[in-house]
């Protein structure tokens, strides 16, 4: 969300206050009237109860869902109109709920206002390029034509759609624009209901209600249904010239920063923890740390089960039925990326099936184990990509499941302070083995928290959520922080997360944290441009490749992923290289000489990681 149009947004509902009460109010007394907001947690909650599932609601008439939207919109004109909101993710999120309410209320003018706020709060070049251009042509043929359908509006569409892909930078947007293809591919009611049951459904089964951010992602889908979803065949259309004239791939400038090293460099082993789901590390005998006396956890490091006991393993164990799901959960990983790519694959058209066809509950209860196997698989690809080109890496296990919104009961105290305990063995075990380097590519916050309750909990207040969550928070992070502190010698390095938002005002741990011994990574493609999806922040000092990254699977699968989860073990990989060059180099030496050897872009936004400049800079220091 934006704070420009958070502010304009606060400055008309305010106004439209003083109007109705004739009492005019200084601009002093406007900001004494708005509460400041300095992290997510500062906002209020809202909840919205449930008479069925939210695919019933999606489905309704419009009287019915009408009131529902009317409740939505009061709670978000509430918040634009009390609260002095500067983080533009956050902005950018209340305006595009008040877009979506805008268009299902046929205030045409409004939105078309609206979509320029949310562009002009755009902070990455290729957002404020592409930003709502679907949605801006539809509106002015819409106007010109004076209705939503029919030949004449879809021919205004077609005619101002075209202008405005035409004009768009290849180099910046290429990445959404595919991406748009794809979807056109596989857009239909059907795919929107079928995920609407298997995501929406199960989740609200409990509470029998929906949390803000799930009313707001229902009103998205009812936008989407009645004015995106009936143009997606001519978006398509639209795109495929466009792309055919264009289609060339960025330069990948990866491969020239890049560092091999090799037994002749006389190295010295460096021990590399992947704290996260899970290694197979049957997959790296070579670069595995094994412990002569493990006791009672594992001989490669330390794994934790759902409860927080600890237990001897490399990886989560996985059910009958897991183990059956997982090769189509690989086939569907394949395809996605090939569909993703516009890549006219075997792979690909089963992927397209899978979305398109496969009945709602039958893809719900699926969908469950994918979670599960997608997160499980994290670990080992973050894992290939830390020791890639060092032969004196030695991997450590780390394990534990980070996935708390999709967890099967809900947070207690003394499961939380069970955790904390875990975490501080783990900075104790990292101290006591010297363990050098530590990759964590994951976060978690009040905001994840507080999801997790409201598909467990039967508390029904947003509010008492929202406190207890902050409780389960509190004691999470001062484990967490505390693990780091525990191991001074040791450089964490940790993944900015994939929210498009401020890292600091979600209060992501570890992101957010401020500690000599931490790093924090954001992602940029492989011309070293800001993907999409990565957060920011002041911790965040660096910026590896996070964009369709290759690395294995459990299993030995190679696929490629993309996230800040892919761009931190990056920069992981660049600091085992110095440390096993140099095992003198203390954390905070190697956090100054990879951020040295980073180029800055032109524009200030990226630190892009040279690790051939940043190596050199260390082989010159040590003459």
């Amino acid at each position: 969300m934006s704070h420009w149009m958070k502010s304009f947004l606060c400055a008309l509902v305010l106004l439209g206050l003083m109007q109705a009460s004739g009492v005019p109010r200084t601009a002093a007394q406007e900001a004494v009237a708005r509460k400041k907001v300095n992290s997510d947690a500062d906002l209020p909650r809202f909840s919205y109860p449930l008479a069925g599932a939210p695919s019933d609601l999606l489905a309704a008439d419009d009287a019915t869902f009408d009131a529902f939207k009317s409740k939505v919109s009061a709670d978000v004109e509430s918040v634009l109109a009390g609260y002095e909101i500067e983080d533009k993710a956050t902005m950018r999120g209340l305006l595009g709920t008040r877009f979506n309410i805008q268009m299902l209320s046929g205030d045409k003018a409004g939105a078309l206002a609206t979509l320029g706020q949310i562009r002009d709060l755009q902070e990455k070049p290729a957002a404020k390029a592409s930003s709502g251009i679907v949605s801006r042509a539809l509106l002015q043929a819409w106007t010109e034509a004076g209705a939503a359908s029919g030949p004449a509006f879809e021919k205004t569409f077609d005619k101002d759609f075209a202008a405005a892909v035409n004009a768009l930078p290849w180099d910046l947007v290429q990445d959404q624009v595919k991406g748009w293809k794809a979807q056109t591919d596989i857009a239909s009611a059907n795919l929107v209901l079928t995920n609407v049951k298997a995501r929406m459904d199960p989740d609200a089964a409990k509470s029998k209600s929906l949390d803000f951010d799930g009313a707001s992602q229902l009103l998205y889908w009812r936008e989407y249904l009645k004015f995106a979803l009936p143009l997606s065949h001519q978006v398509g259309a639209a795109l495929i010239p466009y792309i055919k004239a264009h289609n060339v791939l960025k330069p990948d400038i990866w491969a020239a920063r890049e560092v091999t090293l090799a037994e002749s460099d006389k190295l010295t082993p460096v021990r590399v923890a992947i704290w996260d789901s899970g290694v197979d590390t049957a997959l790296y005998p070579k670069q595995l740390f094994t412990d002569s006396a493990p006791g009672a956890h594992g001989p490669h490091g330390l794994a934790f089960d759902l409860q927080g006991k600890l237990y001897a393993g490399d990886l989560q164990p996985l059910t009958a039925e897991q183990k059956e799901a997982y090769p189509k959960v690989l086939r569907l990983a394949q395809g996605s990326f090939d569909n993703s790519n516009l890549f006219d694959t075997p792979a690909a058209a089963d992927y397209r099936n899978f979305m398109t066809t496969t009945p709602a509950d039958e893809r719900a209860i699926f969908e469950k184990k994918r979670d599960f196997l997608n997160q499980w698989m994290h670990g080992t690809h973050v894992a290939g990509i830390a020791v890639q080109g060092n032969p004196a890496a030695r991997l450590v296990v780390a394990q534990f499941n980070d996935s708390l919104a999709n967890m099967p009961f809900a947070p207690t105290v003394e499961w939380a302070n069970t955790f904390k305990a875990d975490f501080l063995q783990t900075g104790d075990y990292f101290r006591e083995h010297d363990v050098r380097v530590v990759n964590m590519s994951w976060a978690d916050s009040v905001g994840e928290i507080e999801e997790w309750l409201n598909k467990t909990s039967t508390e029904k207040d947003p509010e008492a959520r929202k406190k207890f969550a902050e409780q389960i928070y509190g004691i999470w992070k001062e484990g967490v922080e505390g693990a780091l502190r525990k191991a001074p010698r040791t450089l964490f390095v940790c993944a900015a997360g994939n929210s498009d938002s401020n890292a600091g005002f979600l209060g992501d741990v570890p992101a957010s944290l401020h500690l000599p011994n931490l790093i924090t990574v954001g992602a940029v493609d492989q011309a070293g441009e800001e993907t999409s999806f990565t957060s920011y922040g002041d911790t965040v000092v660096v910026d590896a490749d996070g964009f369709q990254v290759e690395s294995y699977v459990p299993g030995g699968t190679r696929l490629k992923f993309s996230g800040t989860s892919m761009a931190s073990p990056n920069v992981a990989n660049l600091a085992a290289k110095m440390i096993a060059l140099d095992p003198s180099l203390t954390p905070e030496q190697t956090i100054a000489l990879i951020v040295k050897g980073a180029d800055t872009s032109a524009d200030g936004r990226r630190h892009l990681i040279d690790p051939k400049a940043t190596v050199a800079l260390l082989k010159q220091q040590a003459r």
